[in-house]
């Protein structure tokens, strides 16, 4: 039998290289994921790096609906996401390097995982203002697992610089 579709997201972002093309590219490979469909993309952000130096980085939020019928499937996702980052050079010298490309997959539905490779939700969706307003774009009244309303999480980033694109 196979599962109900439901929504994930995942958060993009470059500061190192040709950012629009990058993030152009990155969505193409995730609109051709095998067993995900393209629901949306957010607004694109220009933010400042958080905990680290280099340029600003270029930021979005993606939304697919993917079938949860196989226990392993954000896992599947996360790889998938990884290789994309390879083919665009991504690098991870250290924590919060500047980067060709980041992909983090934040939600997978409702459900929490905390295991040595995928945490779910992103421990940091929501201490990051680059990763809440585009998520926010997509999805106003998001349920965050065990942390409640992403909106009522804004006030505590607004001191993060973060500008919308047109």
């Amino acid at each position: 039998m196979v599962g109900a579709p439901l929504r994930c997201h995942v958060a993009l972002g470059a500061n190192l290289g040709d950012l629009y093309a990058t993030l152009d590219a990155a969505c193409a490979a995730l609109r051709e994921l095998p067993g995900a469909r393209w629901v949306a993309e957010s607004a694109r952000y220009r933010s400042a790096p958080i905990d680290s130096s280099g340029p600003e980085y270029l930021n979005s939020v993606v939304a697919l609906e993917v079938l949860d019928d196989a226990p392993r499937a954000p896992w599947v996702l996360l790889a998938a996401l990884q290789a994309i980052e390879q083919r665009h050079g991504r690098e991870r010298p250290y924590r919060n390097a500047p980067r060709t490309l980041d992909l983090d997959l934040l939600l997978w539905g409702d459900r929490v995982i905390d295991d040595p490779v995928l945490t779910l939700p992103h421990p940091r969706l929501h201490l990051r203002a680059f990763v809440l307003r585009p998520l926010l774009d997509l999805a106003p009244e998001l349920v965050l697992p065990g942390l409640g309303l992403a909106r009522d999480h804004l006030a505590a980033v607004s001191d993060q610089a973060i500008e919308r694109l047109d």
